[in-house]
């Protein structure tokens, strides 16, 4: 049986570390990106392969790309992670700051799709899943630059899912809340309606259940995982 093979952008720590540890222990071959450094050690740990670089750079994710088509020959998942945009209150956001934004949470999930989805196709299909943000859809002025072009992320995966449906290739966004990959704020954890923040553990199980064939009807979607903090509409 062929092993299928796993995409992890920004993936040296926090979710998308987790997803890379979860989707290695499902049995995939797994290839990290990661500007730390962090991503190689992981990827090494896990069998795999690490490339230290930026998903703002369409130059390193190629490598990246490149280096996994030729070692494995297939990629059937893509998990894009980001970091962290600029925050500050909404008319106090430089332009140049709107354009790192637009950078970090937006065209970091562009740029692999528009490499990875052709391979996909021809290699019968494929899962994309991005990590979002509950923000997406209850804007949060904590997360400014994040909760708009996520919002546009959203929009971005319907209509890459229209093209791309029938071609087997899926596109869904992973939306945490309040997550303890980060230090936990009596504050936020207030919102919460479940009373806690929520565990990298549960943001990959989502993610390996995107990428699994159980998901396999599954594209253009937003999955909440927040502990109720947005209401659907």
């Amino acid at each position: 049986m062929t092993e299928k093979v796993a995409i992890v952008t920004a993936g040296g720590s926090g979710m998308g570390a987790g997803a890379a540890r979860k989707l290695a222990e499902k049995g995939f071959r797994v290839a990290i990106l990661s500007s730390s450094g962090k991503g190689e050690a992981l990827a090494k740990e896990l069998g795999g392969i690490g490339v230290t670089g930026s998903n703002q750079s369409h130059d390193d994710v190629r490598r990246l790309v490149e280096t996994v088509r030729d070692r494995w020959g297939r990629i059937d998942v893509l998990v894009n992670s980001a970091g962290h945009g600029p925050r500050a209150p909404i008319l106090e956001i430089s332009d140049e700051d709107w354009h790192r934004g637009m950078e970090v949470y937006f065209l970091s999930a562009v740029r692999p799709a528009r490499l990875v989805a052709p391979i996909m196709a021809a290699n019968g299909g494929g899962s994309i899943i991005n990590i979002s943000t509950f923000a997406a859809f209850e804007p949060s002025e904590v997360f400014p630059t994040s909760a708009v072009f996520r919002a546009g992320l959203a929009s971005f995966t319907k209509l890459f899912s229209d093209q791309y449906a029938a071609k087997n290739v899926r596109m869904n966004n992973v939306l945490p809340g309040f997550i303890d990959s980060l230090p936990e704020k009596e504050a936020f954890r207030e919102k919460i309606p479940m009373g806690r923040y929520g565990h990298v553990e549960e943001i990959a199980e989502t993610i390996a259940f995107l990428a699994s064939d159980g998901a396999a009807y599954i594209t253009g979607q937003n999955i909440r995982v927040d502990g109720g903090i947005t209401r659907s509409v």
